[in-house]
């Protein structure tokens, strides 16, 4: 493969499912890349299949019991007790057949796209079947069994010596990557959320800097609920400006949650498809100024798979390519997947303007959300004395 993008794709991360009910659905993957097809962004040529990530290649973050524990539960030899003391078997990541397999194929997808950007073999590459930041050492947590990005992070470190800068726009806060780095000075988090005041994991709070060596490397945006576009690219634009300024990475990750949107059901925020054009704007243009290109973007959050996710995470792909992104979405994607989505699904790239109400706390909110950024930056701006 000797060109600028590479698509991590395989059908097999349709495998990575807890059941029917579930909001954690992969169908979205399938979504993106179908609609990328549809419009005709993307090419067997810019396809890289994932592969399989090795025990060893997990246990870089993840402990060897808990990895074993998660390959007995997907084949039906994990009692729920022993189950719920590493996270799973719980209401929001159940057990599933060869569970262990299908996580690793995440994983390895990121590994994927890892290799082929580090190895100059493609400026960027996406996986959107990755993004799963919830992931602890020893635990599963928010639908997330592996965590790719910690698996990913620690790889590069290990195998090509990175700084690597981790960018989260996650409406839930990035915390299983924060704590598996969190005292370490050559990884630096940025994870701009939702405020975990009433949404979970809870953490993610602008007093969580870092520990030892890594203080400092740990940067959070608790963002008010309700939050709209113009604040929500305020706080996004002036930090990652400024944090990558103070870090100079050699690469970037950015998890691409995209469950900031007003349709999303598990969170409350009140943005538009407005910032979804632009986060992977600014993202390509650090990764140019500090990282000669290097960027690896992930999947995330986003539970309304049918409006949002797959026109968000394709204007990532459509960036990273430099393609105008059209006015319409193709009739013939809308007319394949109208007869299963059980909303209507949109005609525009575009959100129309009136789609959020009216909030009477909107000037609150900016003014709180200001107050936080510069809270939360306040260690890495200049002095005023």
């Amino acid at each position: 493969m000797n060109k600028d993008t590479a698509f991590i794709y395989s059908p097999l991360f349709q495998t990575y499912k807890f059941n029917n009910d579930h909001p954690f659905n992969q169908l979205r993957v399938e979504l993106t890349y179908d609609l990328l097809r549809k419009i005709n962004a993307i090419t067997d040529n810019d396809i890289a299949p994932p592969r399989m990530a090795t025990v060893d290649e997990l246990a870089l973050v993840h402990d060897r019991k808990y990895i074993k524990a998660v390959e007995l539960a997907g084949h039906g030899k994990l009692t729920s007790e022993e189950g719920m003391n590493y996270g799973i078997g719980t209401e929001d990541t159940p057990i599933f057949k060869n569970m262990h397999e299908a996580s690793s194929l995440l994983v390895g997808g990121t590994l994927t796209a890892v290799d082929l950007v580090m190895e100059g073999k493609v400026t960027h590459a996406a996986n959107f079947g990755g993004g799963l930041h919830h992931g602890f050492r020893g635990k599963a947590s928010g639908f997330c069994i592996y965590n790719d990005s910690s698996v990913a992070i620690r790889y590069m470190q290990e195998k090509y010596n990175a700084r690597v800068l981790y960018i989260d726009t996650d409406a839930h806060h990035g915390d299983g990557v924060q704590w598996t780095f969190y005292d370490d000075p050559n990884v630096c988090t940025l994870s701009i959320h939702e405020t975990g005041r009433y949404l979970f994991p809870g953490t993610g709070n602008i007093t969580e800097r870092g520990a030892g060596k890594g203080y400092g490397y740990s940067f959070n945006i608790p963002l008010d609920a309700f939050t709209e576009d113009e604040s929500w690219l305020y706080a996004y634009k002036t930090s990652l400006e400024e944090v990558a300024a103070f870090f100079k990475p050699d690469v970037i990750l950015t998890q691409n949650g995209a469950d900031a949107h007003f349709y999303d059901p598990l969170t409350h925020l009140a943005s538009t498809m407005r910032i979804y054009h632009e986060i992977p704007k600014l993202a390509h243009e650090i990764a140019h100024k500090y990282c000669n290109g290097r960027w690896i973007a992930v999947g995330g959050g986003g539970y309304d798979i049918w409006r949002v996710v797959p026109r968000a995470w394709s204007l990532i792909w459509l960036e990273m390519n430099n393609i105008q992104v059209p006015q319409a979405l193709p009739e013939e994607w809308i007319k394949h997947w109208q007869a299963q989505a059980p909303v209507t699904l949109p005609t525009q790239w575009q959100d129309p303007k009136e789609i959020v109400k009216p909030i009477p706390r909107k000037a609150e909110i900016e003014e709180k959300n200001a107050l936080t950024v510069e809270k939360a930056l306040h260690s890495i701006r200049p002095s005023k004395d």
